[in-house]
């Protein structure tokens, strides 16, 4: 494995745990419902901003994991639950180990 493709796979890595640490925070003093942590998302034109880009670079991210699936790497589908799931955060370093990959592989 290439160094860049193992410092994809530790953003990966990284990408799933960093906010899922924070949303496991969250929830366990919150509560385990999702519609107050949408809420929060909304409080003011930051956090806002920050979901409309986030989203934004999730749909664009499927729209590619789609692509690639169509093309024939099947693999790419698992980049939309990582997005979804998890975040861009783990998704997008996801797609990028994917494609980086030896041809044929």
């Amino acid at each position: 494995m290439t160094p860049l493709r193992l410092v994809y796979l530790a953003l990966v890595i990284i990408g799933a745990i960093v906010p899922w640490m924070y949303f496991y925070a969250w929830f366990s003093e919150q509560g385990w419902a999702l519609g107050p942590m949408i809420d929060a998302w909304y409080v003011n034109d930051a956090t806002s901003a920050l979901v409309y880009d986030l989203t934004i670079a999730a749909v664009a991210l499927t729209m590619w994991a789609l692509v690639e699936a169509a093309r024939g790497d099947r693999w790419f589908l698992l980049v939309i639950p990582a997005t979804f799931g998890i975040g861009v955060s783990c998704g997008l370093p996801l797609a990028l180990f994917l494609k980086s990959r030896a041809p044929g592989a």
